[in-house]
């Protein structure tokens, strides 16, 4: 077999646009999502079963877990509720990278999702073999992974972040004289970088929904709201950072949104987050940052086609039926806890220093 080439990791792996599918949003009267959300909520009680909900998901699925003793949240947290409860079964609604992190944290549990077909750009534009190749041929360096890849990947991994810890962990290890890999969203570490001044090697990945914010537009944006602030989340290109006055994670932008003393937003992430930003931030206006597509063809529009496919029909489907249900190579599960639960005690221990400073 012939070596792979050093500069895999600089190749391009973002999806081309051709691959990503149209974002379909569901549209239902409302007698009719009323009536489902009523069979779902029976369901998820007769099933012993709880309902876990990105904050991208559709607005009546985060309602309802809500409303049933289940969690809207970012992707880590929606695994580790997991860990806090009885129920036997978690119905993820999200993208598969969600529910494998699910599985790995609560294995003894079923992880049902509404659909197997919700995939993630960036878990896609990481294949296992080639990273674990590259991997291979820097065998000094520290592996930090995005929570968006796969359990395989994670498993490969020294280190798990998200967008809201990725800065901390990186720190960390920069003081340490580490050199790091990152993976998968380019545009993520470039930030990363950009803040601490660690030596990294980039995975030329990037998330379809976040690539497509445009600097120039946003800031043409920003003339028509002098008032309003910018929250832009950390996997959006430079152009966009550089005009935000918050970066932060899903949780830190709506954390932002509810504490910043100013009534307008412009939004530079998913636009699902708004039901919990209105929810959250109420008589707050919050609007849309520009996208435009490559070759100027929107294909997202600023929402994930593949959270998108998360409806209430697939999810009674799921607890009906128990289809979709996910599941992971023990061996996996064990690789890939590892650096998962290694920044769950890099969080916990920042969080007592902080107590006790």
């Amino acid at each position: 077999m012939s070596p792979i080439s050093p500069d895999i990791a600089l190749r391009d792996y973002r999806m081309p646009v051709y691959q990503v599918p149209d974002t379909v949003i569901e549209v239902l009267p409302i007698a009719q999502r009323q009536a489902l959300k009523a069979r779902l909520r029976t369901l998820l009680n007769q099933k012993n079963a709880v309902l876990v909900a990105h904050y991208y998901t559709d607005g009546d699925l985060q309602l309802l877990a809500d409303e049933t003793g289940g969690c809207v949240s970012d992707s880590l947290e929606m695994a580790r509720f997991g860990t806090r409860i009885d129920a036997q079964t978690l119905l993820v609604c999200g993208v598969r990278f969600m529910g494998e992190t699910a599985k790995i944290l609560n294995p003894e549990k079923s992880i049902l999702m509404p659909t197997l077909e919700a995939e993630c750009s960036l878990d896609i534009g990481c294949p296992i073999d080639a990273f674990s190749a590259f991997c291979d041929q820097h065998p000094h360096h520290q592996v930090v992974v995005y929570a968006n890849t796969s359990a395989a990947v994670k498993a490969r991994a020294d280190w798990m972040v998200t967008s809201g810890s990725a800065v901390d962990v990186v720190t960390m290890l920069k003081q340490q004289g580490r050199r790091i890999i990152w993976a998968p969203d380019k545009y993520l570490g470039q930030y990363v970088q950009q803040q601490t001044g660690a030596d990294m090697i980039l995975w030329q990945g990037a998330c379809v929904v976040h690539e497509e914010f445009k600097g120039t537009e946003l800031e043409l944006l920003r003339h028509q709201y002098p008032q309003a602030k910018v929250l832009v989340h950390p996997e959006s290109p430079a152009s966009v950072i550089q005009q935000a006055d918050v970066v932060g994670s899903t949780t830190g932008i709506i954390k932002a949104a509810m504490e910043l003393d100013a009534e307008q937003f412009i939004v530079a992430t998913d636009k699902g987050i708004f039901h919990k930003l209105r929810e959250l931030a109420p008589g707050k206006t919050f609007i849309e940052a520009p996208t435009a597509g490559r070759s100027a063809t929107c294909k997202s529009c600023a929402h994930c086609p593949w959270m998108a496919m998360n409806t209430l029909g697939k999810a009674i489907h799921a607890l009906e039926t128990g289809a979709n249900e996910i599941l992971v190579d023990p061996a996996i599960i064990e690789r890939a806890r590892k650096p998962i639960t290694r920044l769950l005690e890099f969080t916990r221990d920042q969080k007592r220093l902080a107590g006790d400073a």
